[in-house]
């Protein structure tokens, strides 16, 4: 009898214990992960891209923040490498570094046009998005802000690059360069430099907003907050 009554105690405990395990690993019914709440998670997205976009938007304003970086320094572009080589062999070298230097400062100038749309497309990711964002790849979370702001950042950055060029002496430089180009050319060429320089300034800005979206996934001390600590240190 004695040996029965151990039996059921051992099979209650047993059976307790495994249900406590299958309720641990289980979704809440808030659709958290790993212990973690929904809201937690949209949260924590939210933060770290917010954290994200707002240093690199500070360090791509300074000076030399797009010119100063190898990974996203704006060339010249494609169509005019030509140009470039046949402007240097000519004893242009002032006026083409000129003018990659000036397409360099007209991005800087216009990125901080970028801050007010990224505000607007992470306030509003949603829960389910968000989950999918922390599961996803360790560049998930701008991949889906560009897919969210390309368009009318590509619509505002444009008239505001203009500007910039013709504030930073850009489009002087660039006519200079074209015309002193085109005098040895029957094959006239004036590629659309606002077009490309906002282009490109784009895929800098996303470029590192991804590389501070990498830090703080990988490297705890780059969590900033208790938040981006309990939601990232749960993902990984």
């Amino acid at each position: 009898m004695r040996a029965l009554l151990i039996l059921i105690f051992s099979w209650c405990l047993l059976t307790s214990q495994a249900q406590s395990l299958s309720n641990l690993l289980k979704p809440s019914k808030t659709g958290g992960v790993a212990g973690l709440q929904q809201d937690e998670i949209a949260k924590g997205l939210k933060e770290a891209l917010q954290v994200g976009a707002d240093k690199t938007i500070q360090q791509l304003t300074q000076t030399d923040g797009f010119f100063g970086n190898a990974a996203i320094k704006i060339l010249m572009p494609p169509e005019a490498e030509k140009i470039e080589k046949s402007l240097r062999s000519l004893g242009f070298n002032k006026q083409v570094d000129d003018a990659i230097l000036t397409m360099n400062r007209a991005a800087e100038d216009a990125a901080k046009q970028a801050a007010p749309l990224f505000v607007k497309a992470i306030q509003e990711i949603s829960l389910e998005d968000a989950i999918g964002i922390l599961k996803g790849d360790d560049k998930a979370a701008t991949t889906y802000l560009q897919g969210k702001t390309n368009t009318a950042l590509t619509a505002a950055f444009r008239p505001s690059i203009e500007q910039s060029l013709e504030k930073t002496g850009a489009t002087k430089q660039w006519n200079s360069i074209v015309t002193q180009y085109n005098k040895f050319t029957f094959k006239k060429i004036n590629p659309d430099l606002a077009g490309y320089v906002t282009e490109k300034s784009l895929t800098g800005i996303f470029t590192q907003i991804a590389l501070e979206e990498q830090q703080i996934r990988k490297d705890p001390l780059a969590r900033s907050s208790d938040l981006l600590k309990k939601v990232f240190g749960k993902s990984n």
